[in-house]
């Protein structure tokens, strides 16, 4: 077969730029991509930077589960097969583990695939999504693609308002969205809170329950989402994830558990194998990896009392979590802080995109990378009062 020269045949010169554009719907050119950060050795090359740390995504500080790696590493020799498209194994584990139905479980490239699912399977153009603001980001660029209206409840004292969000149902509201603990505050809403709001919300329509950072909650009071799938109306999903307390967010690998009456339309709009073979094998190794999760939540409950501490010596105001990541009030552009740290090697996550132009996000990290962030945030602190 002979091969095909480059494009255009006669070289760049000769090509022209296309004016034809193709139709775009109005919500989807209007669509603000959710903003990822940099690889972390793309950003050392960039500032000239070396032996950086990273405290921005919320991820596992001890790596991931060590189950979970060997269980990877026995399955190499696996890869020219397709994936389990049932996901049967991991299914099964889960409705073991969490006594949850069988067939009310699904799985997804992360739970951010479940969000996507479930929106795609119960929403049609102009109907309306409720959720609280700020929270998760992927909540409204996921309701926007699908021509959805998303409905934004400003939080109350940085905590979700049920009483608001249960306000707000109008009918054309579809679906609400409660994050617990919400992202990016670490509030959380109480059992009792999160009872009574469902009461009020008509049965037809369905809440997501986000519980993407809920083996980091210590409140005895917080709802556990497993307890409500069982409910005919309003229809409860529930989302849990393997990214942070098992240390497997490379792999993407969630799950939802719902009333399978909900869980058939979900299989019906997500693809055949929308989860790999390792992101499968690693999960269900990891959910017998306890000692491993339980040194995840000491680490970061240690970590966290630790910066509460220092933060405090410093005189920030911050907020306490029950998530693995928590809020500084910085005394200028959240923006200015994440440069000027950045270019000590530390990356934290400026919450302007959130809209709080003066806080900065960070997980607790290991014991070394937390001091490391007081340090680099007490020289910052300096450095930003000397440029006033």
């Amino acid at each position: 077969m002979k091969e095909r020269g480059p494009w255009p045949p006669d070289g760049p010169a000769t090509r022209q730029p296309n004016k034809m554009k193709p139709s775009v719907p109005e919500h989807i050119a209007s669509l603000v991509p959710y903003p990822p950060g940099k690889p972390i050795e793309e950003l050392e090359r960039e500032y000239g930077i070396t032996d950086s740390i990273k405290l921005a995504s919320n991820e596992n500080p001890l790596g991931p589960s060590p189950k979970a790696m060997q269980a990877v590493t026995g399955a190499l020799s696996r890869l020219h097969r397709y994936p389990d498209g049932s996901g049967y194994y991991l299914r099964k584990r889960l409705s073991g583990k969490y006594a949850l139905p069988f067939d009310g479980i699904v799985l997804g490239n992360g739970s951010n695939e479940i969000i996507e699912l479930a929106i795609r399977a119960f929403l049609v153009p102009d109907d309306e999504v409720i959720m609280p603001a700020p929270s998760f980001l992927v909540y409204k660029l996921a309701v926007q693609t699908m021509g959805g209206k998303a409905i934004h409840i400003p939080l109350k004292r940085f905590a979700i308002d049920l009483e608001k969000t249960a306000g707000a149902v109008t009918p054309r509201t579809k679906m609400i969205f409660v994050n617990n603990p919400n992202n990016p505050t670490g509030t959380l809403i109480s059992k009792r809170d999160f009872d009574v709001f469902l009461d009020r919300i008509p049965p037809e329509i369905v809440v997501v329950l986000d519980e993407a950072y809920i083996e980091f909650a210590r409140d005895p009071d917080t709802p556990n989402g497993f307890d409500y799938i069982d409910r005919q109306g309003p229809f409860v999903i529930v989302l849990r994830t393997f990214s942070k307390a098992y240390g497997l967010a490379g792999l993407r690998i969630g799950f939802g558990a719902m009333n399978p009456f909900l869980a058939d339309y979900l299989h019906r709009v997500r693809q055949p194998f929308n989860t790999g073979t390792l992101a499968q094998i690693a999960a269900l190794a990891a959910l017998d990896d306890e000692d491993f999760l339980h040194r995840t939540q000491r680490v970061v409950w240690d970590g966290l009392q630790y910066l509460y501490r220092e933060v405090e010596r410093l005189r920030l105001n911050y907020l306490p979590t029950e998530a693995n990541f928590f809020l500084i009030e910085v005394p200028g552009p959240a923006k200015w802080f994440y440069e000027a740290m950045l270019r000590q090697g530390v990356i934290v996550r400026a919450m302007s995109s959130y809209g709080m132009d003066n806080h900065i996000r960070i997980n607790a990290g290991l014991p070394e990378e937390n001091e490391r962030f007081i340090r680099t945030l007490s020289d910052t602190l300096v450095q930003f009062r000397a440029s006033l």
